[in-house]
């Protein structure tokens, strides 16, 4: 348990920000998961009313607590229309962090976040021995999707269809990059992300094609470490510092205009909390400048670049499904569409409820897989209704996620990032 004078203060904290909901219930429609079970408990206003006795609860039923807390996407579309403005996503960052401190971490927890995600090149290479050896446990399902199963009763996996790791990730094949400023005159950082480097370094390659037909400078370090989110969404506030710091310290040894992500979340995340959670004063003017240049690569693409749409329209039908952290925590909606139909060939479809999560959410795939494979088969549906012969977006876990999900419905379907289908045509 952490220090009592410290959980007091995390708790008199929270309750600061409690008070803002007006207990109306407009979450309700936005929720996902609630729209899913139909229980108070899992829609904000619920978890709100929960933690408004957290003190009392945490004491009596550490564990139904943190149930009942992990059972939110972290999508923030709830956020994204209260009317109330309250700040959903902090509460429950905060939330997670207080019973983390309460209860402890689990060995498991502390393996990955304080061993793995905090030493960049230790998680590299036990990722890159892994993908010479993961063919003994795993094989193929789906050959347009590119995905596999499980060969043996894994209860991690379940029945997933899943894409593996990379027989080779990014930072193998581009390890560092630092290039001058071309015909655009600008320079931009590059942060692939986890998921980009070890699962889709296609995606990658796909940013890196891109910029160096526009005339883009990049700057790569080695030794990129996670965004932090999946430690500071199960609480462990300690390892996000780390974490943090080791990326401040690689870049700001550039000089750039931007900093792109191919990945929703670790955008959302550079921008949204790292300077909400971020303690080490030293660092904040660093900081600053790196938030305040953070973009994602479509917006960057679009809304720098200017690059515009097709006169014409193509053959070849994608439809584009909105990532939760593109839409709620950016407001980047409009570019990704604008990538798509700048990207010749393309005829552009808008599948319905494409604003709907996919039920990824990271950590909640994992720990209540049933339920976000129920929200996920109504994105799979809309996919397949929508006729496209693609489906796009802009998150690589999100692209995980339906991929699974359209595999297991036997779909023709492709899943692909924007900027991959734009960089096809350069």
């Amino acid at each position: 348990m952490a220090d009592p004078k410290k959980l007091v203060e995390m708790l008199k904290s929270l309750e600061d920000q409690l008070v803002t909901c007006m207990r109306c219930g407009m979450c309700q429609a936005q929720c996902p998961v609630f729209a899913q079970s139909g229980r108070e408990g899992d829609v904000t206003r619920g978890k709100i009313a929960l933690l408004a006795g957290l003190a009392e609860e945490m004491i009596k039923d550490p564990e139904g607590v943190n149930n009942k807390l992990n059972r939110c996407l972290l999508c923030g579309t709830c956020e994204a229309n209260c009317p109330s403005g309250v700040k959903v996503t902090d509460i429950f960052l905060r939330a997670r962090a207080i019973m983390a401190a309460y209860n402890g971490m689990s060995p498991t927890q502390k393996l990955i976040f304080q061993q793995l995600l905090t030493h960049p090149g230790l998680f590299n290479t036990i990722l890159d021995l892994g993908a010479k050896f993961q063919g003994i446990f795993t094989k193929p399902v789906n050959d347009m999707l590119g995905t596999s199963c499980a060969r043996f009763n894994a209860p991690i996996i379940g029945d997933r269809h899943f894409k593996t790791l990379a027989a080779k990730p990014l930072h193998s094949d581009v390890p560092s990059l630092d290039t001058p400023a071309g015909a655009s005159n600008l320079r931009v950082a590059f942060y692939p992300g986890c998921v980009v480097d070890k699962i889709y370094p296609s995606v990658g390659h796909a940013v890196l094609k891109v910029l160096k037909h526009h005339g883009v400078g990049v700057f790569m370090p080695k030794g990129q470490a996670c965004c932090g989110i999946p430690a500071i969404s199960n609480g462990d506030v300690a390892s996000f510092q780390k974490m943090v710091k080791a990326n401040i310290e690689l870049f700001r040894k550039g000089d750039f205009d931007y900093l792109i992500t191919p990945c929703a979340t670790c955008t959302s995340t550079i921008k949204k909390i790292w300077p909400a959670y971020y303690e080490d004063k030293s660092d904040q003017i660093t900081l600053a400048k790196i938030v305040d240049k953070v973009k994602d690569v479509s917006a960057f693409l679009v809304d720098v670049l200017k690059v515009s749409p097709m006169d014409t329209e193509g053959t070849k039908t994608v439809t584009y499904h909105d990532p939760c952290h593109l839409r709620n925590s950016l407001g980047v909606t409009a570019q990704p569409r604008t990538l798509l139909k700048a990207t010749p060939g393309v005829k552009f479809v808008e599948m319905t409820d494409a604003a709907s999560c996919c039920g990824s959410g990271g950590s909640f795939n994992l720990k209540f897989y049933e339920l976000s494979q129920e929200i996920g088969r109504k994105k799979a549906q809309h996919i397949i209704d929508s006729q496209a012969e693609t489906v796009a977006t802009g998150c690589p876990a999100c692209m995980m996620q339906m991929t699974d999900m359209l595999s297991k419905a036997g779909a023709s379907r492709k899943v692909r990032h924007v900027v991959e289908l734009y960089a096809d045509t350069l």
